[in-house]
């Protein structure tokens, strides 16, 4: 067993989940990963488990109904911390993410520069390839909004490129973070700078999909705008989620 395991939520990505697994396998540094499938009728973790004979670094958690991508990483965090890693990564596996960044993220981690590093597309300008401009404008948008409701310090605070201490998700009651779209990601985030761990962004280039369809709908998008507001509030009487 490694010391860093890379979790990955899939649903319906068959045409993706090869090649990343792959990737991460082939970086210089070792990695574990873990794939958390939920049911995914086009076979994904049929996929994974042939790739599991060549890989056995590799590891894959079925879940038999499609919960959502908060309750999926969830699964994967308490499966993470009950094998005893000490550093855990979330990613995509449409390759939205570059596995390559994983190396230097892990070293902000291991040299304990920071307890939380984030893949972030707005450290440093504006760094997504092939996205429209009406989604650049929505992202750039939501990013502001959360900082200013959560005066969370963090440029992309919808991240889903992270890395973490797993000492500090095990002082998160988990549990409680019940979002299930990508305001699970900004809870995170914003739980943990309550609890005063440090958060390094790690400036990377978003690329979108070219397999595969999107999870994002419109009712992801109201559970962000209202869970945000709900979330800080909660905050003020010192409740996690």
């Amino acid at each position: 067993m490694n010391a860093t395991v890379v979790v990955i939520p899939t649903y319906n990505e068959a045409a993706n989940i090869q090649g990343i697994l792959h990737a991460v396998m082939d970086l210089s540094a070792p990695f574990d990963v873990l794939v958390v499938d939920d049911n995914s009728p086009d076979g994904t973790a049929d996929l994974v488990r042939k790739l599991r004979s060549i890989f056995p670094q590799l590891h894959l958690e079925v879940r038999q109904n499609k919960d959502g991508l908060g309750p999926a990483y969830i699964h994967g965090f308490k499966w993470a911390m009950d094998k005893g890693y000490m550093y855990l990564f979330e990613m995509d596996a449409d390759f939205s993410h570059p596995p390559k960044a994983l190396i230097p993220m892990l070293a902000l981690l291991e040299e304990d520069k920071a307890d939380v590093v984030v893949g972030s597309r707005y450290k440093k300008g504006i760094r997504v390839s092939k996205w429209p401009l009406g989604r650049i404008v929505l992202s750039l948008g939501a990013s502001l909004y959360v900082r200013i409701i959560t005066g969370l310090p963090v440029a992309d605070p919808t991240a889903g490129f992270v890395g973490y201490k797993t000492r500090a998700l095990s002082l998160l009651n988990l549990d409680d973070i019940r979002f299930k779209g990508y305001a699970f990601q900004i809870a995170l985030k914003f739980w943990l700078w309550k609890k005063n761990f440090r958060i390094i962004e790690f400036p990377i280039t978003f690329t979108d999909r070219t397999a595969g369809n999107s999870k994002m709908n419109t009712s992801i998008i109201n559970e962000a705008i209202f869970g945000v507001i709900g979330m800080k509030w909660r905050s003020v009487f010192k409740k996690q989620a």
